[in-house]
């Protein structure tokens, strides 16, 4: 018999027509998208150095979830310190084909705190304003994904800063019980456009055209690309897009299944790419909010 772990991972999900091991890796991915709603943070000790139950039970979570929470300890340290425990912890996850961001450091970490920096001028990540949902770099080339990443706390807001979370595999039951069509649509290759965008410095982001949901190349499981912005982009004219992209953005807040999270210092988000959003905060002399984010082309190792 197989187990609810091999159903998920081997569930072929782009066809849209073999009903009876849809409704199998449904009654999966519900269960335990429900569970993990009661799931206390996974401890680790040390962060650059996780034990072996620390690293299985991480893997796991995100092999089922598509995400896990986690808690280290919190102290104040240089930040290169801080730094490097992280990337330690990404390598011992498998991600190691991490992306080349223009606001990133020597080290592949960018820096989420509220920015008047040139570079960092008009982008919302380095305000205090709320994110809408997303996943990490929908703007990318299509064989430039992001296909995972780490978003670990250094210091919380004052007030506010919450995180909601959604695997994008409950996204992908929503459209699907209600109408298959929308998935295909979709799937489409050209589903979703964002335009070129020209840098203060003269340099320029092609435009970004691609489905929404697509396989990872390596594993083969969904991956998602999606915003749910509505200026910046162009949704491929068709009814079933239309659909598709107005149910996401209409009912992707009231899922019953989201995942709330304000993150204290030293706790983090291990996911491959899922849906999130983040609410305004504010900050004080006292409390300025520091997130920490590395992202990658390549899943959790073994999800």
């Amino acid at each position: 018999m197989p187990t609810e772990t091999d159903i998920i991972q081997c569930f072929n999900w782009s066809d849209l027509k073999d009903k009876a091991s849809y409704d199998a890796w449904r009654t999966v991915k519900l269960k335990a998208a429900d569970a993990a709603k009661k799931l206390a943070p996974v401890e680790i000790d040390n962060l650059s150095q996780p034990t072996e139950s620390e690293r299985t039970e991480l893997k796991m979570r995100c092999k089922i979830m598509n995400f896990a929470h986690y808690a280290s300890p919190s102290s104040v340290q240089p930040a290169e310190a801080t730094e490097s425990a992280l990337r330690g912890f990404a390598d011992h996850m498998g991600l190691r084909l991490a992306e080349t961001h223009r606001s990133a450091n020597a080290t592949g970490i960018v820096a989420l705190q509220v920015s008047a920096a040139p570079t960092k001028r008009g982008y919302i990540p380095y305000t205090d304003r709320a994110m809408n949902w997303h996943t990490d770099g929908y703007y990318n080339a299509p064989d430039d994904y992001i296909a995972g990443f780490v978003l670990h706390c250094v210091q919380p807001a004052a007030a506010g800063g919450v995180n909601e979370l959604l695997d994008p595999e409950v996204a992908y039951i929503r459209l699907r019980d209600r109408n298959p069509a929308l998935l295909a649509a979709l799937m489409h290759r050209r589903a979703m456009s964002i335009p070129e965008n020209r840098e203060p410095d003269g340099s320029v982001r092609a435009e970004s055209v691609g489905p929404v949901f697509f396989p990872d190349p390596a594993t083969g499981r969904m991956q998602m690309r999606y915003t749910a912005r509505t200026r910046s982009i162009k949704w491929r004219e068709d009814p079933a897009t239309d659909e598709a992209q107005d149910f996401l953005r209409e009912h992707l807040s009231d899922d019953p299944l989201i995942q709330r999270l304000t993150l204290s210092a030293g706790q983090g988000i291990l996911n491959n790419n899922i849906l999130h959003n983040r609410t305004g905060f504010s900050d004080s002399d006292a409390a300025q909010r520091l997130i920490y984010r590395v992202r990658f082309h390549n899943r959790v190792e073994g999800s």
